[in-house]
């Protein structure tokens, strides 16, 4: 059976091939990243860096902030495990040049205390080991270096992942996808996440805020779009029926006129931002 098959291979939540990082960059980016890639820019540039390494940048959208706020001087390297984010992020591109590499957060290709930042949009979440790439992270930072990066919050607090969700179990009773739950909101748990980064071997207390935002699209096919064919969420639905993913978007579409309307709509999303000192 084809879903045997992909949950034979454990990272699956961490494959964004095919046509994902076009539709992740064209629908995803501006519904739900671009707020919080300002604001985690913005908390970069007040520690006034000269060398920011960026891990798990995806499509750039953090990049992009990062290459327009911090002044010409600053270097900025931004890594990312599949190449063809980083493929996507080249194309859209920056206003001023920037490193670009694959790299895996697990195991940085950099020297100890080569940054003074390290900063990371939404992607400890797919980290298979936190503790390990925490432990890398505070490796490659200087000594008063500052690890900054942000998770989702509970997916009960994100209108549109949450309605995408339980929408699915309309066709998928039996087995519903739960990637977004399990993966993207999976990891929001302040205890959890100041427990890993002591293992990671950071001995100071991370500052931890909540951030609601809104989520904005012109019309509540867009989220569907987004979620169901934009990220892994689409190996899930394709592992269990291929034929499907249309049907599965029209009903997580369907699902969120419901209770938004046709468009535009606007949900509610939440994210814990969490910094700390080396």
């Amino acid at each position: 059976m084809i879903w045997q098959k992909i949950m034979d291979y454990p990272n699956i939540d961490t494959v964004f091939a095919g046509t994902i990082p076009q539709l992740y960059e064209r629908y995803l980016v501006p519904l739900i990243f671009e707020p919080y890639a300002a604001d985690i820019a913005t908390r970069v540039t007040h520690f006034q860096p000269s060398r920011v390494l960026e891990i798990a940048a995806g499509t750039g959208v953090v990049t992009r902030q990062l290459a327009k706020m911090l002044p010409s001087e600053v270097s900025i390297i931004a890594t990312d495990l599949n190449q063809p984010m980083l493929a996507q992020a080249v194309a859209v591109g920056t206003s001023r040049p920037v490193e670009w590499k694959q790299a895996d957060a697990m195991r940085l290709p950099f020297p100890d205390g080569a940054f003074d930042v390290v900063v990371c949009q939404f992607g400890v979440m797919f980290f298979p080991d936190k503790a390990r790439a925490f432990s890398e992270a505070r490796r490659v930072l200087r000594p008063g270096g500052r690890f900054i990066f942000n998770v989702w919050d509970r997916i009960e607090d994100n209108d549109f992942a949450d309605l995408v969700t339980n929408s699915l179990k309309t066709i998928f009773s039996h087995d519903p996808p739960q990637f977004l739950a399990r993966t993207p909101h999976g990891y929001h748990d302040p205890a959890v996440i100041t427990q890993n980064l002591e293992h990671g071997g950071f001995a100071k207390s991370p500052e931890l805020t909540t951030l609601s935002a809104r989520s904005l699209a012109d019309s509540s096919r867009i989220p569907a779009v987004a979620y169901c064919q934009g990220t892994p969420l689409r190996g899930e639905i394709e592992a269990r029926d291929p034929s499907r993913l249309a049907e599965a978007t029209d009903i997580a579409a369907s699902a969120i006129t419901s209770r938004f309307g046709p468009g535009p709509v606007d949900g509610k999303i939440q994210a814990r931002i969490i910094s700390i000192e080396n």
